[in-house]
């Protein structure tokens, strides 16, 4: 793996965090180009929501990161952002309620700005997850398939059994949920249904690639399921409930 891709005037660049850096710029390119035609947001907003929303999806996502890992991770390393260990949830469900704040303040209309940002997110997943696999963390089960791929085991240092790339699983899933937004984007309904897509898409796409990380990069939880699947159970249910009620029609029906 390449956890390290290059090193500049001894700074080292570190693949996670480079991939993650290109996933947000990425992301935000792709806010800006549609925001006003489709949203009548403008780019100058779009700017700085996306300065709130990187801040705390960070520190959320590496907050609840080292809460739910407190054996192998510990607050004095909260910085080390670069190295991975961020959890997504985490860094949804702060930025959420940091978004609300901005976009109150801004008077800007909330699920507006969500359902904005919501392919942007997919993409920016989907590049930060080749981080993951180029770090060589967040692997699969071993598997005798031909593109299974060896990583470095981080307890032991040795290599392990030829494994589930989970982490390019991930990125061509949210490749694809990327693509089904900006198709939901075209539909007449109200604010907010391409966000709850958004959510209900992720968190089916999680569920599934749990079982595959179960146990290897992925401690069971309860009920033999990992902590992020009965996370993603309970998402869907609510963007599930939701789609059927509140988006059921299109807008002004």
């Amino acid at each position: 793996m390449r956890s390290t891709l290059f090193t500049i005037f001894g700074l080292q660049i570190r693949s996670y965090g480079l991939m993650m850096a290109v996933g947000f710029a990425l992301g935000i390119w792709r806010a800006v180009r549609v925001s006003r035609k489709r949203y009548g947001i403008e780019a100058e907003r779009v700017y700085d929501l996306a300065l709130v929303l990187l801040i705390s999806g960070v520190v959320g996502a590496r907050a609840l990161y080292i809460l739910l890992n407190p054996g192998s991770e510990s607050w004095k390393d909260f910085p080390a952002v670069w190295q991975g260990g961020l959890s997504f949830h985490g860094g949804l469900a702060l930025a959420m309620i940091a978004g609300y704040v901005y976009t109150r303040a801004a008077g800007l209309s909330y699920w507006k700005c969500a359902d904005l940002v919501a392919p942007s997110a997919a993409i920016g997943y989907a590049l930060t997850r080749i981080g993951c696999f180029l770090n060589g963390c967040c692997y699969g089960q071993p598997t005798d398939l031909p593109w299974a791929v060896r990583f470095i085991d981080a307890n032991t240092g040795l290599p392990t059994p030829p494994s589930h790339p989970t982490q390019l699983y991930a990125s061509l899933a949210n490749v694809l949920i990327f693509w089904l937004l900006v198709k939901l984007e075209r539909l007449n309904r109200k604010p907010g249904f391409v966000f709850v897509s958004y959510l209900g898409l992720y968190s089916i796409y999680r569920f599934l690639v749990e079982f595959l990380r179960s146990g290897v990069s992925a401690a069971p939880w309860a009920l033999g399921l990992t902590q992020a699947q009965a996370i993603s159970l309970a998402v869907c249910a609510v963007a599930a409930m939701l789609l059927a009620t509140v988006y059921r029609r299109p807008a002004g029906c």
